[in-house]
Parts: structure tokens; sequence; C-alpha cells
């Protein structure tokens, strides 16, 4: 499996049988992102709220690509009106996709689209693929029941916000990384805007000061989960 890090929440996700995934592609307008909307292909769309900078630019990509976006059931009813092919789901609940499994879990946020349409609760999301298991947090404050998250699910890769403002800062950040105790921290939506500057090397050294592990993705970078 290949996850490469386009820049603020969003990720791009290759598994191994090719099947092609996007996290919250905010592309467009996103100063830093390394591609454009109409560089990238998405079999599956995986949004975590209906912010701007997470709905991003689903539409297009789901348009030109064909592709099904998976959300939280109010954002799916929005965008099954509107013409899109969706699978709806709730907080907590999980279903099985020809890539894996995903499982939708809370986040302490908010998700209101760009015409102020209220879109349901915002959520994290844990993806089961090749063996693996993603946390993407979505956009989110501190809260204990990540513990509960971590202690059920054995998190391989951890992906969290560290920008401050809209969500956790990089202690909070830091303390989200023990609770759930993923075998890697990578930090995310962070220096798109100056109102969330945040300079990731310290995250990652506060990380380290801990125990734990993590890799910080320059914009565009791909790894391989193996």
């Amino acid at each position: 499996m290949k996850l490469r890090y386009l820049s603020h929440s969003a990720f791009q996700i290759t598994t191994k049988g090719g099947v092609r995934l996007l996290i919250d592609p905010f592309l467009d307008g996103n100063p830093n992102a390394p591609v454009r909307s109409n560089e990238v292909f998405a079999d599956f769309i995986v949004l975590t709220h209906a912010h701007g900078d997470h709905l991003g630019d689903a539409k297009k990509i789901a348009r030109a690509s064909n592709s099904q976006i998976i959300c939280v059931n109010e954002l799916g009813l929005i965008l099954e009106k509107q013409g899109f092919n969706t699978h709806k789901m709730g907080i907590g609940g999980s279903h099985s996709f020809p890539f894996g499994k995903i499982k939708f879990t809370i986040a302490h946020h908010g998700s209101l689209t760009d015409e102020m349409q209220y879109a349901g609760e915002p959520s994290g999301v844990l993806l089961f693929i090749d063996d693996k298991i993603i946390y993407h947090t979505g956009d989110t404050g501190l809260f204990l029941d990540m513990k509960l998250i971590g202690e059920i699910n054995k998190i391989d890769y951890m992906l969290l916000p560290i920008g401050d403002n809209f969500t956790m800062g990089i202690d909070d950040a830091v303390k989200a990384v023990e609770f759930v105790n993923p075998k890697t921290a990578i930090p995310m939506h962070y220096n798109t805007f100056p109102v969330i500057a945040a300079d990731p090397l310290e995250f990652k050294s506060k990380v380290e000061q801990r125990g734990k592990r993590c890799k910080v993705l320059e914009f565009g970078e791909e790894i391989i989960i193996n």
C-alpha cells in the first residue's frame, strides 16, 4: 500500500490491488497542494466533514473519476441529491468495501457546507486496508475516547492535526498520540493558512521524547506501507 500526503488533511492511498482512495481532497484552493484536482483519480473518496477545506474538490474529482463518496449520512444525503454516488454511514458504524473496511469515529469540530447547510456530525475515520489500520482523525480537538480507539484498534498510522485554532495544537496532538499509541504518527492540517501555522518538527521532537515514532511527510511525499 502507498500513502501520499497531498498537504492540509488530504491523503491519497493506493492499495496493493491498485484501488485508489482520496481523503479530504482539498487541492485547487490549497497553496501547498502538489497537484490539482484534474491531476488525480479516485475510485473512492472519503470525507470527514463538509467544510470547504475538506470537502474541497471531491465533487470535481468524483464527476471526472466516477468515484463513490464515503461519508456520514447527512453529508451523503446532500451529495446524493446533487447526483453523486455515495455510501452513507453513521458514527461508530463500519462497512466493508472492495479495498477493505471503513469505520467512522467521533471528532469534536463542526460540519457546514459552503452554502451554510448543516451536514451532520464531523468524523474521524479508521481505514482497514491491506492488513494495516490507518486512523485519520479529521478535524478535532483532543478527547479522552481516543484511548478507547487505540485500545480497540491497534493503529499502525495516526494522521492528526497540529495547526491549532480550529483543531488540536501541537501539545494536545502529542497527548492524542499518547492516548492512541499508534506505531507511527503523521502530522497534518498545518501551514495551509497563517492562522494554522505550526512547526511539524516540534511535534515530531515532542512525540519522540515520549518514546513514540513520528514521520513528517513533505507535501507530495509518498511512502510505502508494508
